[in-house]
């Protein structure tokens, strides 16, 4: 079935439409959630989340635009939505905060190990760095999504910034690679 017709049927509340478009799209949202998210429930819990807006709102998608795009901006906004009801942003003055650029040898650090670190960060500051530096959006962006100040965008930044490169500094053990002689 083509997407067009698997939309169609979605907007009819065909249920085994509904599962195939989940199937389709499941993981690659999932990962979406995940990066939002401080742990995998909270993730599964986001992901549930949007697709119950999804399927409630398919009938306003006009195929315009990519209708992946379409649902990864739903899925994001359910996640921010979450912590924007929370509060979870400390107000801030407009000061700059000393940006700190992370440089990070591939070898040393692995993928793995870098997820775990960015969804340790507290909300603000994890939201803001997978906003800013995994998803492309700019200060003035972030602010309006998340109704913050662009100052308080930067700073958050910032600091996610100065917590990712303290742990991957003090908590990353080095390979040693070991010389049989």
């Amino acid at each position: 079935m083509s997407l067009d017709q698997l939309i169609k049927n979605c907007k009819k509340q065909d249920a085994k439409a509904q599962e195939q478009l989940y199937r389709l799209y499941g993981s690659k949202l999932f990962s979406i959630c995940l990066k939002y998210s401080s742990n995998y429930s909270s993730a599964e819990d986001t992901l549930q989340d949007a697709f119950i807006t999804i399927f409630d709102k398919i009938g306003q998608y006009r195929n315009q635009g990519s209708f992946e795009g379409w649902i990864k901006r739903i899925t994001v906004n359910t996640a921010l939505q979450k912590f924007r009801k929370q509060k979870v942003f400390e107000i801030i003055g407009e000061e700059q905060i000393e940006e700190v650029e992370v440089e990070i040898d591939e070898d040393e650090v692995s993928l793995d190990y870098l997820l775990e670190i960015i969804q340790q960060l507290p909300d603000r500051y994890r939201l803001v760095f997978n906003l800013y530096v995994l998803d492309g959006y700019s200060h003035k962006e972030i602010a309006e999504m998340l109704d913050i100040s662009i100052g308080t965008s930067k700073s958050n930044l910032a600091r996610a910034r100065n917590i990712l490169k303290e742990k991957i500094e003090t908590n990353h053990e080095p390979r040693v690679q070991s010389i049989e002689g």
